[in-house]
């Protein structure tokens, strides 16, 4: 079943979260990660307000799993440490 990696995110340093973007950008290209919102608009109705949200829809949760503890990802994450605060968490959908 495909699943879908959802970000809530406050950015505190633009520059060290860009590097962590380009990075993670290909990291979750290469576990078949595609992006279907990236920023953009938003409503805020309940809970912590981050400003950025992202979602990608990955071949399966263990795919999006994977994504995460890889080498790759796990680089990326290393720059949005001290640079964000962020809620992430993979959700299998129904399609």
């Amino acid at each position: 079943m495909p699943a879908l990696w959802i970000a809530h995110v406050a950015v505190t340093d633009e520059v060290a979260y860009g590097k962590y973007a380009a990075i993670a950008t290909e990291a979750i290209a290469e576990h078949g990660g595609v992006f279907i919102a990236r920023g953009g608009r938003y409503v805020q109705l309940e809970g912590r307000d981050r400003p950025r949200n992202v979602v990608a829809r990955f071949p399966s949760v263990e795919a999006a799993e994977a994504c995460y503890r890889s080498p790759r990802y796990q680089e990326a994450l290393s720059h949005a440490r001290g640079a964000s605060e962020r809620d992430l968490l993979i959700v299998e959908t129904s399609e």
